[in-house]
């Protein structure tokens, strides 16, 4: 008895939704994050669970948000009531991609991994498969995609390429596929965060995935490029004029080029970007991809590998001129303010019972939500200040844990400091490898203010000991500090500050003890 062909389509329908079903991994982490406010310690463990899909290699594809400073990781398939461990193979928190491996081969067992597609048309239809809270099963939705552009990755603050659906977007939705015709055609990435749209989404597209799997093949995090310098939109009449421009010419005005940047003295300041890697740029610094699409020019630089060479075409005091510039490997920051770090150890040095730490996003973010109205002005504002050679980032004394040594600064706190001993600091790094090298009676701070921070040095290191062990602190500084002291300031310097911490411990009424009333 033959099918007929209604009952046949049915069947291969069914078939290959139970191979999707099949492919889409539930993730439960247990994460905790250093706490940036005391940098030594954990924040509390939280439990919390995501999505993956399975594709070729025996590897599961997610988002990085979902297993961002895990410390134990488990993996389960669709109707398998066993977890397995999982460990990360490599992770992209800039992409907000991660993937991960499974030992146990019987894993995989039965799992046909998922291939990708491109990236599908506006308005057209995709389904979202995860496993979002509220329940143990699958969930697929339905969605239409209704635009793409670069969009500011919620995870890292990167701004890369986004689709956006307007399908549910739940918390464990994160790191399931976005399929269209059976394939992988992007990856959940984050809710709207607007609060003023309902049932919309993002998700990581196709061309983001594929950089990031290319960056895979060697184990080695590279990231994606970037060029050196900064542009601004010419959407006014007169500043397109001023620089040279008809008004049927359009184009991006070069503000800042950077001294540590292969392209320094190949771009210059006030030069118009008219055209990157064979792309023309319109006045608000976008590029065509398709005749209806539509996004920033960054485009052209994302889909290179750090190392590679473009071609730009600028207009040089009226000039055009043809020039290659180099992509190159990702910076973390270009302003004073490091970006947000994951899986990382918090760098600190206490020294006197001052704990410096150099000033990130990761600080900043301590002060909650509305950390942009919360956190300190000075902190905020060196997010606006470029960084360059003469100075790659901001120290903060973030607080101080009360001694005799620091009398008279047992309030100060989230305090940028501007210079030791009268020499400008450059970065957290030099600053540790100066201050544990000195080798004289007082230790002068000082922030751009004049104020100014005086710490006797032979009893900041007499006391060390004693402080460490009164505030329970594991060590003084940062898993790796001492090593990279070593390598700027020689062994000897870091010999002598460690002979310091097995000094006889003084007496605890030199030390402040913490009040009991505000004692937890």
């Amino acid at each position: 008895m033959s099918l007929s062909p209604l009952t046949l389509a049915a069947s291969n329908d069914a078939k290959s939704l139970h191979r999707l079903k099949q492919a889409v991994i539930k993730i439960y982490t247990s994460q905790a994050a250093p706490d940036y406010f005391t940098p030594w310690r954990l924040l509390n463990i939280d439990q919390t669970s995501g999505s993956g899909v399975v594709i070729d290699g025996q590897r599961i594809l997610t988002n990085a948000h979902v297993i961002a400073d895990a410390r134990y990781l488990q993996v389960q398939k669709h109707g398998d009531p066993k977890k397995y461990l999982a460990k990360v193979a490599f992770v992209s928190h800039e992409a907000d991609l991660a993937m991960l491996t499974v030992d146990e081969g019987e894993f995989f067992e039965g799992l046909n991994a998922l291939k990708f597609g491109k990236l599908p048309d506006p308005l057209t239809e995709v389904s979202v498969f995860g496993y979002p809270f509220g329940g143990q099963s699958l969930s697929i939705t339905k969605g239409i995609l209704s635009r793409v552009e670069h969009q500011l990755y919620a995870h890292a603050g990167s701004f890369l390429l986004a689709g956006q659906i307007d399908a549910a977007i739940n918390p464990g939705n994160s790191g399931g596929p976005v399929i269209v015709g059976n394939k992988i055609v992007g990856i959940v990435m984050q809710a709207n965060a607007g609060g003023r749209a309902e049932n919309l989404g993002y998700f990581v597209p196709p061309s983001v995935i594929s950089h990031f799997l290319e960056d895979a093949q060697d184990g080695v995090f590279d990231g994606t490029p970037d060029i050196g310098f900064r542009t601004q939109s010419l959407e006014s009449p007169a500043a397109k004029r001023a620089h040279g421009l008809s008004d049927d010419e359009s184009g991006a005005l070069v503000t800042k080029v950077f001294e540590d940047s292969a392209n320094f003295g190949v771009v210059l300041v006030n030069d118009i970007l008219v055209n990157i890697d064979g792309y023309d740029i319109a006045d608000d610094q976008t590029i065509a991809l398709t005749d209806d699409l539509r996004t920033n020019f960054k485009f052209a630089v994302d889909h290179h590998q750090p190392g590679e060479s473009l071609p730009i075409t600028v207009v040089r005091r009226g000039e055009r001129i043809t020039l290659s510039v180099r992509a190159e490997p990702v910076v973390k920051s270009r302003t004073l303010v490091q970006g947000i770090q994951y899986d990382e150890v918090p760098r600190y040095l206490v020294y006197g019972g001052v704990v410096f730490v150099p000033l990130n996003m990761n600080l900043i973010k301590r002060w909650g939500r509305d950390w942009h109205s919360k956190a300190p002005v000075d902190f905020l504002q060196a997010r606006n200040k470029w960084s360059g050679p003469q100075r790659r980032e901001a120290v903060v004394a973030l607080k101080v844990l009360a001694a005799d040594v620091n009398l008279g600064y047992h309030d100060w706190k989230n305090w940028v400091v501007e210079s030791l001993n009268d020499e400008p600091i450059v970065d957290f790094t030099s600053f540790a490898a100066n201050l544990l090298a000195y080798d004289g009676e007082y230790v002068q701070l000082e922030d751009d203010q004049g104020y100014k921070m005086v710490i006797d040095h032979q009893d900041a290191l007499s006391q060390e000991r004693a402080i460490r062990d009164i505030y329970g602190l594991p060590n003084s500084f940062s898993k790796g500090l001492l090593d990279t002291v070593a390598r700027l300031k020689g062994d000897q310097v870091v010999q002598r500050f460690r002979s310091h911490l097995g000094a006889p411990v003084i007496t605890t009424s030199a030390v402040a003890e913490p009040n009991d009333a505000g004692a937890h």
